[in-house]
């Protein structure tokens, strides 16, 4: 696969004119580049909200403790970190350490050498033992060598709420497509939205897309669709987006799903407007903090079986630690991520965000019922995916949560959203 080279040309110059406004930019994020005394060590991350402050506000003392250095916590909301990280990268004033997404976002980042490989550092601190190889492969490896350090996960599935299930007669979870749509039927007859969706900021709803994909033409043509080596006109993308229109044309959906966030969305189940919403585990964390009771209040299933046969893959993204190519305190850089890579610092982070940790050796007893199961769905999947967007490379993937959007507010124009996302992969991607 190669990238459309005036796409990326035309990328890398805007982000060449950004960098120029970078401490303007930066300043109104939250965010700054390291310094180099080598006294001090700098990372800039996208956990910005209540449940990541609280997360870091214990890891960042963790990391001081064991480094022996300050660690400068530069926290930047998650949206504008997309672009407020590739200012810092492209105008030399990155932060020592960065979080960043597992997968095509990751690889795009690698090819522009503005990460520098980790290999050292895993094996100087036994990694290959800590971390599963499964997990390894799929996040921490690109071009053959270690960049990025998985530090969380989560995995996406249906969340409902148990009371408002029952009062429509669902008993059972259901594992098909066929129960799930009975189950959906159930409730619009007991006056009940079967599914919430916030898709305000795009991505919440690309997980419909994602898992109908999966179950319906499997993981192989997914790939080969996030590669740009399938088509999004083909028989395989509009089989899964007429599934999905099916449920749009039945009103199983809360009115103007992009008109409202996810955690809206989440509102709805846990109030019982709405009896599910298809979601990730951070879901957990937002009820948690919102007093809303694990097993009673929510719980989960995975997507259900669609097309027999099919593997059954699990979904969802990895949040890893990178070290900046130009880093000023590689030293100091490296003791952090040795930090960030082990248990303790995942396990708070993974009990602050209602997330799952890469290390093996984290103690996560203390989580619910729910996430415990959800750890077991990952176990036992066939192989493990990242999401659209980080699965596709970035000159698409925009595109791509835009044309998904679009069919979100009007799943009439089904026929011109896809040629619209074709058209985007046809310049996103060239074959050689």
């Amino acid at each position: 696969m190669i990238l459309h080279s005036t796409r990326r040309l035309s990328r890398l110059a805007g982000l060449a004119a950004l960098a120029v406004l970078a401490p303007v930019a930066l300043a109104g994020c939250g965010g700054s580049g390291g310094g180099s005394d080598g006294k001090s060590v700098s990372m800039a991350h996208y956990f910005s909200d209540a449940l990541g402050a609280k997360a870091f506000g214990t890891i960042t003392s963790l990391c001081t403790r064991q480094t022996g250095r300050e660690v400068k916590n530069n926290p930047i909301q998650h949206e504008a970190f997309k672009d407020s990280i590739l200012v810092q990268l492209a105008g030399g004033n990155p932060p020592d350490v960065f979080s960043y997404w597992a997968g095509a976002k990751t690889q795009y980042l690698v090819d522009q050498k503005r990460m520098a490989p980790l290999d050292d550092l895993w094996k100087k601190n036994g990694l290959d033992q800590a971390i599963p190889e499964s997990l390894s492969k799929a996040s921490a490896d690109y071009n053959g060598q270690k960049f990025l350090l998985p530090f969380d996960y989560h995995y996406v599935g249906i969340f409902y709420n148990p009371k408002v299930m029952a009062k429509a007669g669902v008993t059972t979870t259901p594992k098909t497509w066929d129960e799930l749509m009975a189950a959906a039927a159930k409730l619009k007859a007991a006056g009940i939205t079967p599914f919430a969706l916030g898709s305000k900021n795009q991505w919440p709803a690309q997980f419909w897309f994602d898992y109908l994909l999966l179950r319906t033409a499997g993981p192989d043509y997914r790939q080969k669709l996030m590669a740009g080596e399938a088509k999004y006109t083909d028989p395989q993308v509009r089989t899964a987006f007429t599934m999905w229109k099916e449920l749009f044309d039945k009103d199983y959906f809360n009115k103007s799903p992009n008109g409202i966030d996810w955690p809206d969305a989440a509102d709805q189940v846990s109030k019982g407007q709405a009896a599910m919403t298809l979601n990730g585990t951070w879901i957990t964390g937002y009820w948690d903090e919102n007093k809303v009771a694990p097993v009673t209040g929510y719980d989960m299933f995975p997507f259900p079986q669609v097309t027999p046969g099919v593997p059954q893959a699990a979904l969802g993204p990895v949040d890893g630690w990178a070290l900046s190519t130009a880093a000023p305190n590689k030293a100091a850089a490296e003791d952090l991520l040795k930090c960030l890579s082990g248990p303790e610092a995942q396990r708070d982070m993974a009990l602050a965000q209602g997330a799952l940790a890469p290390n093996r050796n984290a103690d996560l007893k203390s989580q619910n019922e729910v996430m415990h199961k959800a750890a077991k769905q990952v176990q036992e999947a066939s192989t493990f995916v990242f999401n659209y967007d980080l699965a596709t490379p970035p000159e698409m993937s925009e595109s791509g949560l835009n044309a998904i959007q679009k069919f979100v507010d009007d799943p009439a124009k089904l026929d011109g959203v896809l040629h619209e996302a074709q058209s985007a992969a046809d310049g996103a991607f060239k074959k050689k």
